[in-house]
């Protein structure tokens, strides 16, 4: 991975990743304009294929300030790109096992802005207490572990 624009905190709180996949995405000039400046939000965002392309859809892009007439919608649905057996292999996952796909993060790869897709499974809220339950744990056990080599 090159250098981070943002990362989708939310979507590991809320699913279990299970695979995770890099897409490019399909954006005009204005709006790489304003990823540079970080103006991009992937909270509720999510992927879904159509017609066998896959779309991001509720990722929030701010409109350019310099950008005038050429800006577009900051909530418009924007195509990625992956590969023909990429996108067959997750529609086919996606359809029988009842998976989702999440943008995790956005960063830079050499000039291209690309996504990583994550192919994920829904927490129940059991799931998202054990997993505090555990960062909670290691925390203390950090915390002991640092007074104790004092």
């Amino acid at each position: 991975m090159g250098q981070t624009i943002t990362v989708n905190r939310a979507a590991r709180h809320e699913y279990f990743v299970l695979e995770t996949y890099e897409a490019g995405i399909e954006l005009y000039g204005t709006e790489i304009k304003s990823i540079r400046n970080g103006s991009v939000n992937l909270k509720e965002s999510w992927a879904d294929i159509q017609n066998g392309e896959v779309f991001i859809n509720g990722m929030h892009i701010s409109p350019y300030e310099k950008g005038n007439i050429f800006n577009k919608d900051p909530f418009r649905v924007r195509k990625l790109l992956l590969h023909k057996k990429e996108i067959n292999k997750l529609a086919g996952k996606i359809k029988q096992e009842g998976l989702t796909l999440i943008p995790l993060s956005l960063y830079f790869k050499k000039q291209y802005v690309k996504v990583e897709l994550g192919l994920c499974k829904g927490k129940k809220l059991y799931d998202k207490r054990e997993t505090m339950a555990k960062r909670d744990a290691k925390r203390d056990i950090d915390r002991a572990m640092k007074e104790r080599t004092r």
